[in-house]
């Protein structure tokens, strides 16, 4: 999600079973882990910005124009017990 000048992303912290805690983000491919919450946000927050740099160094290698656009999707909430 975009916010002024900020993208805006989701972490799924869980804690993992050898101590610490594990951190995926759900929007992108990327995961990482930390001793305390606040380190694995903070790593978080870095393997995101390392993401987004490479991707972009690699669209701007890209010999075609992208054709893609960014757009919002909003989906009617079901009474899914998964989803509750």
């Amino acid at each position: 999600m975009i916010s002024g000048n900020f993208l805006k992303f989701t972490g799924l912290l869980e804690s993992a079973e050898e101590g610490g805690f594990v951190i995926k983000c759900v929007e992108l491919p990327v995961a990482t882990e930390g001793e305390t919450k606040e380190e694995a946000l903070a790593n978080l927050k870095e393997a995101i910005e390392g993401y987004i740099e490479v991707r972009s160094e690699l669209l701007g290698k890209s010999k075609t124009k992208s054709k893609r656009q960014l757009v919002e999707i909003s989906v009617r909430k079901t009474s899914s017990p998964v989803l509750a």
